[in-house]
Order: structure tokens, then sequence, then C-alpha cells
């Protein structure tokens, strides 16, 4: 039993983006971005069962008449195209899929017992006037995410590899969601989705407590809770259905657009995407609404889902709308365009009475040539985002990019292929073609820094902060992730879990204090646990050491015993280690003996600027990507 999506509380911006995608797929889907718990599955699982029923053929393609293949095409020619009423469903995209499974292939199995080549589809076939929805979409690589945003703009798969040249329908209501702790989207794909709604935890005591009980309702009687919903539900869907046949006739001022235009002008918007975007959005919310013009109001209400996440911001702010600035501008835009349309109706009557004139004249009507008023061009520096290197390996890891006639694992197209050109259906060894992958090598470095009680401790917190800073306003561009854990009084804590957000560090080194005893040891077992999650995610683990080597709190007895015995398996682990010694005098604690262990680099940090250090750091990491 799904959960009822009008019973879900609160969380109101996530609804209302759901469903005008919902009433118009051409916004291009919407992205939840929010911890953990904050109900983003439950509200994309629920979406479905408000949704109305759809036309469509019986083909493999799920085809509607307002797009179909060219077999339904053939046989609507016919007259024997049949279609049938039903509701749309989600199809999900499992984040281990590859770009054969997403896009569809060559059917292996066909060209090996008939041998001929044909279409297999893939999960873009079964999208199709469904709802594609991808949990953790930022996990996914990059030209799969690339993919699906063409397809969801598009609306047709195109597909060109294995000699096969195909195209199908391939409309879809898109819906991902992530969890910015696990790294953020390039700008570039984020441009791509219509919305972008985040989703936080609601604070309202009250909402909480409604929360729970409906939660718990649920729980004990599923499908009682359901009926309880149903009337709401089936309103929903009505209005949804209504809205969605009013759609073609709600009309748009030139003014709105105007409006619209300016806005994301003086927001410093580059792409067009948030102009088009925000009007199609302000359609579908009118359509809701069950009006057929927009309002300036509408636009406003879809602004702050469509424009945030496309405005420039510095990298460790939030974009924010500022609703008294956009209305300000909005209107202004709308009064200027009023004008100027009066100052045309004004010209062209102007023009009507010259022209009078010059025929009774008989003769030409002079004019004064004025000056023509340019516009005032700023060229802004851009920065080119330069994307981390690729090196290419000869086995799974990473994308599929081109085949060799030896290595691990069987590129069948190529095989089939080889095969096939020589006329045989049964490829023989001499046949085998092997895959080359391209990968992307990224670090994963965490800051670990002595945060307790000492003279010097405020300055190892602005060097561990400056170096995350600096780190992240890089790793934002290179998919690399940044961590720092931080050790005081008894136990070590996670600052920051492994990000490439600026906003998302500048939110917890906010919170960061200093004070009490120096538990060494148990901040290195923190970082080499965490170090450890990353390295099965294929990341390069690097570890920097900001401390005076001092400690005085044990995990369970011998302290030096402990810092050597985790220091050997920081070694094992082969995870890269830089030890800052921040001991003003003589190196007293266990810094320079870390080091060693762990066969890191060791500096004294009197003798470094915080430039060097971040210079030092910077330099083993693109070492390792290169």
């Amino acid at each position: 039993m799904i959960y009822p999506f009008t019973a879900i509380v609160g969380q109101e911006k996530m609804k209302k983006a759901l469903i005008l995608n919902a009433i118009n797929p051409k916004i291009g889907g919407v992205l939840l971005r929010g911890d953990k718990g904050t109900g983003k599955s439950t509200a994309v699982r629920a979406l479905a069962d408000v949704l109305p029923e759809i036309e469509v053929s019986d083909c493999i393609f799920n085809c509607s008449k307002e797009a179909m293949c060219d077999e339904c095409r053939e046989k609507a020619s016919k007259g024997e195209l049949v279609f049938t009423k039903r509701r749309m469903r989600i199809v999900e995209l499992p984040l281990s899929a590859t770009e054969d499974r997403v896009v569809g292939t060559l059917d292996f199995e066909r060209a090996l017992k008939e041998g001929i080549k044909a279409f297999q589809p893939g999960i873009l076939a079964e999208a199709n006037n469904n709802i594609l929805y991808i949990d953790e979409v930022n996990l996914l690589d990059d030209h799969i995410v690339d993919t699906l945003l063409d397809v969801a703009a598009s609306g047709w798969n195109v597909i060109e590899r294995e000699g096969i040249s195909f195209r199908h329908p391939s409309r879809f209501i898109l819906v991902g969601t992530m969890n910015p702790e696990e790294g953020e989207l390039r700008p570039q794909l984020l441009d791509r989705f219509g919305m972008v709604v985040d989703v936080k935890a609601i604070s309202d005591p009250g909402l909480r407590a409604e929360v729970i009980k409906r939660v718990e309702e649920f729980s004990e009687n599923p499908e009682a809770f359901y009926k309880k919903f149903k009337p709401e539900q089936e309103r929903l869907r009505k209005r949804i259905e209504i809205a969605r046949n009013m759609l073609n006739e709600v009309t748009v001022s030139d003014e709105i657009v105007h409006a619209v235009a300016k806005l994301c002008s003086e927001l410093g918007i580059e792409t067009h995407r948030a102009d088009i975007i925000t009007i199609r959005a302000a359609k579908a919310l009118a359509a809701f609404k069950g009006r057929k013009e927009v309002s300036l109001e509408d636009v406003m209400e879809v602004a702050e889902l469509t424009l945030p996440h496309r405005m420039k911001s510095k990298p460790f702010e939030e974009p924010k709308l500022d609703f008294d600035k956009i209305e300000s501008i909005l209107k202004n835009a709308i009064q200027e365009a009023e004008e100027e349309r009066e100052e045309e109706k004004r010209e062209e009557s102007r023009a009507g009475e010259d022209a009078e004139i010059t025929a009774k004249s008989g003769g030409e009507k002079k004019h004064e040539i004025g000056k023509t008023l340019l516009p005032k061009l700023d060229f802004s520096s851009k920065i080119e985002a330069v994307k981390g290197k690729r090196v290419k390996s000869v086995g799974k890891s990473g994308r599929y990019v081109d085949f060799r006639l030896s290595g691990e694992e069987i590129a069948i197209g190529a095989t089939v292929r080889a095969a096939l050109s020589r006329g045989v259906r049964i490829p023989e060894e001499r046949d085998f073609r092997y895959k080359i992958c391209s990968s992307r090598s990224a670090s994963s470095i965490t800051v670990l820094v002595d945060a307790s009680s000492s003279m010097a401790s405020l300055r190892r917190m602005e060097l561990a902060k400056g170096l995350i800073f600096r780190l992240l306003q890089d790793a934002y561009i290179r998919k690399d992730r940044v961590s720092m854990v931080a050790f005081k009084n008894s136990s070590a804590e996670v600052v920051v879990p492994p990000t490439s957000s600026p906003q998302l560090a500048a939110k917890r080194l906010a919170e960061l204090t200093t004070g009490g005893k120096t538990p060494l040891a148990a901040g290195l077992l923190k970082a080499r646990d965490l170090l450890r999650i990353e390295m099965r995610k294929g990341y390069v683990p690097i570890l920097v050491l900001i401390t005076d080597g001092r400690a005085n709190v044990s995990i369970s007895g011998d302290i030096k015993r402990e810092i050597e015995r985790i220091s050997e398996a920081i070694a094992r682990d082969k995870i890269l280690t830089v030890v800052f010694d921040a001991d003003d005098f003589v190196s007293l604690g266990y810094a320079r003996e870390i080091s060693e262990i762990t066969g890191g680099l060791y500096y004294r940090l009197k003798e470094l600027s915080e430039e060097k250090i971040f210079g030092v750091v910077d330099e083993i990491r693109r070492s390792f990507s290169s």
C-alpha cells in the first residue's frame, strides 16, 4: 500500500514542484535535495497515485497519441493501433545501471541465434509516459546523468551504437533525489533540472507530532489510512487532470515575459533555461489554480523553485532570493513593457499621420538623424571549469569507452560484431574483444585537527578551516571530496562529512568549538575509519593531520601503543598521510613518530605559511589525479 500523497505533512514546496511537473513534464523535472529521513522518497512514490490515467499503446515503448515509434505510426496509418487507459507508474533507475541498460543496446540473443541486428529496449523505453525516479542522482556517472537530461528535454531517445540507428519516444516526469553530504552535482547538470527544492526537516513541534501520528496510523492499518485520505486524493487527481487539459489554453502576456527576462538578467543568471522554465512553471501553476492567464503572483511563486540553483553565488554562500527585490524588478519590468507598448502605439499613430501628410503634400518627409543608443556591454571574466583528468584501465572500473584484443571483461557488442563481420553467429576465441574503461581518479581528503584546549588551539583551527575552504574551492569543480575530523575531551567527531559542498562545510565549521583534553588516538581511529569507507567508494584517501602531537586521553589503556597500532593500520591501508606539527618549540609529541610509521610527510607549522600548507596538500592531491 502506497502512502497517500495528500497525507504528507508540511514540505509544501516539494509537493508543489512535483505537482507542477506532473501537469507539465516539459518543465524538465525536479531535484529534491535534503538530508536523509525528510520524506523525499515517500513523496515521489506517492505522486503516482494522484496522477490521472493516460492512454498508451501496447508496444514496448508505451507510445501515446502525441509521440509514436515507427511501428506504432505504421499501425496507426492502417487503422490497427489500439490505445488503452492505464495509470502511470514509477520506474526506478538503479545506481549500478550501465549506459547500455539505460538507453538500450543490441539484442545479443537474436544476433547470435538469427544473425540479425535488433534493438533491445532500456530503462528509457520503460520510462516513457511514466515517472523516472533516480535516488541519489549525484552518485550516478556524469555521462549517464547527461544522457537522461538530454532525453528529458527532447522527449526522444536516439541510439547510434553497436551498428544500430534507432529512436523512440521517451517522455517522462523526471524526479531525482540526493543528499548534499554525499557530494554536489556539477553546475552544468544542476542547470538541466527544471526545479530544485531544498527539503529540510520540519522544525515546528506541532507538525512533527502530526508526522509521528500519521506514520504510526499508516503502519497500524494502511488500508484504513488510505481510505481516510481517498476523497482528498481523488480531488487532487481531478484537479491535476483539469490543469493538464487546460494548460494549452493558458496565456502569458508580453509584459510578463519581458518581466521574467529582466528578472533573470538582473539576478545575473546566464542560462536561458531559467526564463523558459519559469514561464512554463507559471503556466502550470495558473492552470492548477483554474486560471487561463499567468499573473505576477504565479511568477513569484514558482521563482523560488526555478531560479536559486541557477544563480551565481560565492563558493561558501547559499544562493538566496530576496522576494522584495524580485517583486520590485517584476513590477518595474511590467511597467516598462507597458510604457514601451504605449510608445509603440503612439509611434504607429504618428507614422500614420506622417504618411497621410506626405501623401497629401506629394513629397517626402525629412527625418532628423538622432543618436543611436547602444547597450553597454560588460564582459565579466569567466573561470573555465577544469575537469579532473581521466585514466584508462582494462576491466570493470569506469565507463566502457573502447575495446582491445586482451583483457579481463569481454566487450559483448564488439565481440558479436567481430563474429558477424566474418559471417558466423557464434563468436570464437579470435573474435573476443575486451573492455577499456575510463574512470576519474578523485581523492577524498580528511583534515584531522586537534581541537583540545591549548594556547595554539585557535591557530590550529584557523589553519584547518582555511585549508578546508581552499580545498573545497577546487573540489567543487574536480569532484574531489573533503572532510574534517576534530578530536577533543575524550572522543573524536566528524565535523564535516566527506563533501564537495562549500555551503555544507561553512555551516558545520561555524558550530565548531575548542577545549578539553587531547584524545589523539581516537582522532586517528575516526579518520582512518572514515577514509576506509571512502576507499571502498573508489576515492584516493589522503589524511592531513594538524596537531602538536601531544596526547593525554587513551581509548583503552596505553596511549603510545594505541597511536602506534593505529598508525600501522593507516600504513597498511595505504592512506597517504601528511603531518603538520604545531608544536611551537621542540617536538615533544607523537607527530614525527606518526609520520614515520605511516610513511607520510612531516612539516613543522612554524616553518610554513598558510599558502604553503595548502600548496603541500594540493600537490599531493593533484599527483594522484593525473
